[in-house]
């Protein structure tokens, strides 16, 4: 790509590059992608097709999944559904983003209640890739347990963040019982998970904000929760309580 110097943002701190995959069975649109999110200091592993994207994004860990609404074996909406019911794939909780060609106000909703961060109209200028490289920077891969910058932040200082940090453990200990109880009460669990993230906030607790803002999502826009969301919280909530004991 004659841009490869565009606007290269390095990686934060010590952190790799996002990794982002890009699935799309139209080569132009493949090799597009792909490089201009590579001139942008992304790191790219692209497929041709749903099913490629499916098997990839179950064994590797990526930051962003770009996916096109139409490709054989598996568009867009099929392949986030499958991974997003699947407890053990690597990449079930990456955010998404849709592309595709033509997309109406209707199907945009659809895609967006389905889970998709975004939808990208193709053909785009290599700036609209800026976002995506942003949003892949903030996703549940690169979250800590805890984050003491983000918790100093927020309580001000540090012997307030710790008695914060105390008040989390109990309210994690406790919810790590009545959990089960909670997922039978999908409005019930929604208003716990609401006030679990402004307390995860306060604490630098990111990792466990970013799951209860998954598992509250899908119980908002679906009414319910795929099994593999409500695993992935459970297992957020448990190395988080151990790492609050530490």
């Amino acid at each position: 790509m004659s841009t490869a110097a565009f606007l290269r943002d390095p990686p934060p701190g010590n952190l790799p590059p996002p990794y982002v995959l890009v699935a799309d069975d139209d080569p132009a649109s493949r090799r597009f992608l792909g490089d201009g999110l590579r001139a942008l200091g992304v790191q790219v592993h692209e497929c041709a097709d749903g099913q490629m994207a499916l098997a990839r994004a179950a064994i590797e860990t990526f930051d962003l999944l770009l996916l096109d609404c139409r490709m054989p074996g598996a568009g867009a909406h099929e392949v986030l559904a499958a991974l997003r019911a699947d407890a053990q794939a690597r990449s079930a909780d990456a955010p998404a983003v849709a592309t595709s060609a033509e997309v109406s106000a209707d199907d945009r909703q659809r895609l967006l209640t389905a889970g998709f961060s975004d939808v990208l109209l193709k053909p785009c200028e290599l700036e609209a890739l800026r976002p995506l490289v942003s949003l892949a920077r903030t996703s549940g891969r690169r979250a800590p347990l805890l984050d003491d910058a983000a918790g100093l932040v927020s309580s001000g200082d540090q012997g307030t963040m710790q008695a914060l940090r105390g008040l989390l453990r109990e309210e994690l200990s406790t919810l790590v019982q009545e959990l089960d109880h909670f997922c039978t009460d999908p409005p019930r669990l929604v208003e716990r998970l609401h006030r679990l993230r402004s307390a995860c906030g306060f604490c630098g607790a990111s990792a466990l904000s970013l799951q209860a803002t998954h598992l509250q999502r899908q119980l908002e826009t679906r009414g319910s929760a795929v099994d593999g969301a409500r695993e992935r919280f459970r297992q957020a909530l448990i190395t988080t309580l151990a790492a609050l004991d530490r």
